[in-house]
């Protein structure tokens, strides 16, 4: 059979280049450090690489969203920690202004001082974040969640929304509280709390008040107790009203109904009454409680005798448990918060793990085997040079080489 010479060349030079893009394919593969360069080189390979790429960019994703969360709740946290020692410094000043000995000034003083904590718990409520996004206004965090109403009380003006982000595939978690919930509320198992009506003229003191059978039928319900010149009776503040108890009043005896008992000292005045509600009905505006303390320990008691003392120390007892609620509350929020960021380093430990996994299985996928790939690229190095110099050799022969 004879072969053309065009044939010939054709036929080299097809297999030479054929050589020289296989050498240059491995030549990419050790600079890639790929085991294909197209998906057409493996699409089985390629599509589970693909799929284990769009993986690995969620677990970024859920890193990311993470981070941002665990900021949020550190903003929060931090304002929290500033609202807990206010709030205990508020109580630490209250007991202080039981004291017998002070006078009218002395009060003042610690109203004053009250005061401007009352002013700095304002700031905090109304505090943002580094985008100046308002922390404790639910969804409305464009506006300030306590703004002064009629009459100097302050108001919340948010809503009870929590921004909630995505941490992990299955987990929403929320990256704020509302203030309401913070300010505004009490935990469930907060107790009774007393206070003295207004316009008693009595010298009648009320204490602690507490709880004795919570199996009893009226346990749970509020109350207001009323005196005559020696009896009282225990109304509940149902509709209509029913009898909890009555009796001829001692001062030496403790006051029981509802499955709770109060002890009275002095002598309430005919008229005077007493209200014990639950703490979630009896205020739970942390503002408010406060305010009233500031306007407590302001009016003056020069001239007012026992009666005055005996309503300062009802307001003082008053202010104290309502600002010792409004305090563990927010103890209980700010666990809350720590638990949230506790579980949002667990999701972070996890999510590492995550990533390190799915990166080794991409890298099995994906990742060449220098070895192999460097003895390939010789390989077919010295085969399209041995191939060179074959044609070379062959492309010289002529039969006038002979003669």
């Amino acid at each position: 059979m004879r072969i053309s010479t065009q044939s010939f060349y054709d036929q080299n030079v097809l297999a030479m280049g054929q050589q020289q893009q296989k050498l240059f394919k491995v030549q990419q593969q050790l600079a890639t450090n790929s085991k294909f360069l197209s998906a057409g080189d493996d699409p089985v390979g390629a599509a589970r690489a693909l799929g284990v790429s769009q993986t690995l960019s969620e677990i970024s994703q859920y890193a990311t969203s993470r981070q941002r969360a665990s900021l949020s709740l550190s903003n929060e946290e931090n304002a929290l920690d500033s609202v807990t020692s206010i709030l205990q410094n508020i109580k630490t000043l209250t007991v202080q202004a039981g004291g017998a000995a002070l006078s009218d000034a002395d009060r003042a003083s610690i109203a004053t001082a009250i005061q401007s904590s009352y002013d700095q718990l304002v700031g905090i409520a109304n505090s943002t974040d580094s985008n100046g996004q308002y922390l404790f206004a639910g969804f409305k965090s464009g506006t300030p969640p306590f703004v002064a109403a009629a009459g100097g009380s302050l108001q919340y003006v948010g809503d009870q929304g929590q921004r909630l982000m995505q941490v992990d595939v299955a987990r929403q978690m929320p990256t704020s509280d509302d203030g309401r919930t913070v300010f505004q509320s009490v935990q469930g198992s907060a107790g009774y709390v007393a206070s003295g009506a207004p316009a008693n003229t009595g010298t009648g003191v009320f204490g602690s008040v507490s709880a004795t059978d919570a199996t009893a039928p009226n346990y749970g319900k509020d109350f207001t107790i009323s005196f005559t010149a020696t009896d009282y009776t225990v109304m509940t503040k149902d509709t209509p009203p029913v009898v909890a108890a009555t009796g001829t009043f001692s001062p030496d005896t403790p006051i029981s109904f509802g499955g709770v008992q109060v002890k009275i000292t002095g002598k309430p005045a005919a008229g005077d009454s007493f209200d014990v509600s639950t703490a979630k009905n009896a205020g739970t505006d942390v503002f408010a409680a406060i305010g009233e303390l500031v306007s407590a320990l302001r009016t003056p008691l020069t001239g007012g005798g026992a009666a005055a003392q005996a309503k300062l120390q009802n307001a003082l007892s008053t202010a104290n448990v309502k600002v010792t609620n409004a305090h563990d509350n927010v103890l209980t929020v700010l666990s809350s918060v720590g638990s949230r960021q506790a579980e949002i380093d667990s999701l972070d430990s996890g999510g590492a793990d995550r990533k390190l996994q799915e990166e080794s299985y991409l890298s099995s996928i994906e990742d060449l085997d220098p070895y192999t790939a460097i003895s390939e690229f010789y390989q077919r190095q010295s085969s399209l040079q041995a191939t060179q110099m074959t044609f070379a050799r062959l492309n010289s022969i002529s039969l006038f080489n002979y003669l």
